[in-house]
Order: C-alpha cells, then sequence, then structure tokens
C-alpha cells in the first residue's frame, strides 16, 4: 500500500504540473468573465468530460499507435521533452495564451483541450505509463481533474485571495518546473534508447 501510495504520488505530481491548474485559471476566468453560475458549470462539466475522454484515449490507445508507426517509448520521451521544454519556454518568455469569446463548445475547446490536456499532459501520460502502469497513471488523471473542476468551480474566490500578481507568479514557477520536467524527460528517453 505504501508503494502505490509513493508510486501515485510521483504520477500525480508531473501532471499537476502540465495541468498547471492554476496558471490556467486566469485564462478560464478570462474566458468565461459575466457568464451566470449556470452556464459557467455547464462549460466546466463539458471541460472535465473532454480533458478525461482524451487523455483515456491517448492512454489506452497511444502505444499501439507508436507500434504502427514504428516510434519507440525512448523517441517519444526525447520528443515530449523538448516539446514540454518549449511550452515552458513560451510560457516563462510570453505568458499568455489565446483567448475568444465564450460560447457552447468553450467548455471543449480551448478549456478542455488544449489548455486542461494539451501536448504536454499526453506526454506525461505516456511517461508514467511506462513507469508506474496505467492503473496508477488514470488514477493520477483522475485526480488532477477532479482538482481542476474544484479550482475552476472556485475561480471567483481564488482569483480574488490570489490577485493577478500571485496568479501570474505560481504561473511562472509551474512553468519553470514544466521545463525541469522536460529535461528530465529528454535524460530518460536518451537514456532508453541506448540500454542504460
Amino acid at each position: 500500500m505504501g508503494n502505490f501510495l509513493n508510486n501515485f504520488l510521483l504520477a500525480f505530481i508531473p501532471l499537476f504540473v502540465a495541468v498547471d491548474p492554476l496558471g490556467v485559471l486566469p485564462i478560464f476566468v478570462a474566458l468565461t468573465a459575466n457568464l451566470e453560475k449556470g452556464h459557467k458549470k455547464k462549460i466546466i462539466l463539458y471541460s472535465m468530460i473532454t480533458a478525461l475522454c482524451l487523455a483515456l484515449v491517448f492512454i489506452f490507445l497511444g502505444k499501439a499507435i507508436f507500434r504502427a508507426l514504428g516510434i519507440t517509448i525512448g523517441d517519444f520521451m526525447i520528443a515530449g521533452g523538448i516539446i514540454l521544454f518549449c511550452i515552458a519556454v513560451i510560457d516563462l518568455a510570453a505568458p499568455g495564451k489565446q483567448r475568444r469569446i465564450p460560447d457552447e463548445d468553450t467548455g471543449v475547446v480551448p478549456i478542455g483541450t488544449p489548455l486542461i490536456v494539451g501536448p504536454a499532459v499526453l506526454t506525461t501520460c505516456l511517461m508514467l505509463i511506462d513507469q508506474f502502469g496505467v492503473i496508477i497513471t488514470v488514477s493520477a488523471v483522475i485526480l488532477n481533474l477532479i482538482i481542476v473542476g474544484l479550482i475552476f468551480g472556485w475561480s471567483d474566490i481564488l482569483m480574488r485571495a490570489l490577485g493577478k500578481a500571485g496568479a501570474n507568479a505560481l504561473s511562472k514557477v509551474m512553468a519553470l518546473l514544466l521545463a525541469a520536467i522536460g529535461v528530465m524527460m529528454i535524460r530518460k528517453g536518451v537514456m532508453r534508447i541506448f540500454g542504460q
């Protein structure tokens, strides 16, 4: 049981950093500003369903797709690490993601994907499956999405507590951690390819 909890924590943390719920929070607030509570709850629900379905499909079919394309986990870890590092650098150097006027599909795109489950989360999921297995990875994904849903649900209170500067500062820290995880994935991918 202790080993399961330890592995779960090791899977949960990189996913939490990749999802970056506090970094996405200001964007969610901007996209859903001036909406009624009922409409906002519907958008949150759609975003959670979209994110979960996309993550699960990638978790269960990702490796089969790799086999069909002749891609190894090592190859993907290196490519994914580079992408994570680039995403983190972009977030640090040019913060702010594309915004658009809210509509019925806002919960699906851009909130569900790519803001909640985008390249960073999908890449991290495949790395975690290889390290900890499907059950721990899926559990970590579900807990992260529950946390995102709660944070979005309490968005008005959290934004007042954090303030714009606080939310931006936390987003920068998450971006820095994401860059470090990207470097780690590149290192592990190279080690896997060369059999170390």
